[in-house]
């Protein structure tokens, strides 16, 4: 699945993809980082929603009507993490060959490039490939799903 964030295209497993959502309201949630900007509810589910855009070290901006949350399911440390990703628009499904992709470049890139799996490219076009599991540990700290509150 491809997405995009500024002229950048990116790509994520579309396995890992359950949803893809219209932006709407997220519940803040008091000092989280930057990145994260809090829980949507998905049919009675809390899903953390990271900001893409500030997870790469690039400047916020308001939502537009292009604006998407990727839901995605994301096994790391061998357990299933469900969280939402703000991409700035969502492109289309690719399939890309093993010979399509080249490693990780060690420069030249605006964002850490241990976030990135591999560089796809096609008639032209590149697709920047995210690592996944990387991309959602911050500092060696997995972001987990938020612990269940028993309400009285």
């Amino acid at each position: 699945m491809t997405l995009g964030i500024e002229r950048e295209v990116f790509g994520v497993p579309v396995e890992a993809v359950l949803e893809i959502l219209d932006m709407q309201p997220v519940f803040r949630v008091p000092e989280a980082p930057a990145y994260m900007l809090g829980l949507i509810d998905l049919r009675g589910r809390s899903v953390p929603v990271l900001d893409l855009r500030i997870k790469l070290g690039l400047p916020s901006v308001p939502p537009t009507e292009t604006t998407r949350i990727l839901v995605l399911e994301v096994e790391v440390s061998g357990r299933p993490l469900v969280l939402g990703l703000v991409a700035d628009r969502v492109f289309e499904v690719m399939a890309l060959g093993q010979h399509e992709i080249e490693p990780a470049p060690d420069i030249g890139v605006r964002w850490r490039s241990d976030y990135i799996r591999g560089v796809g490219h096609r008639d032209a076009r590149f697709v920047i490939l995210f690592d996944l599991p990387k991309l959602f540990a911050t500092d060696g700290v997995i972001i987990a799903d938020p612990p269940k509150q028993a309400v009285a």
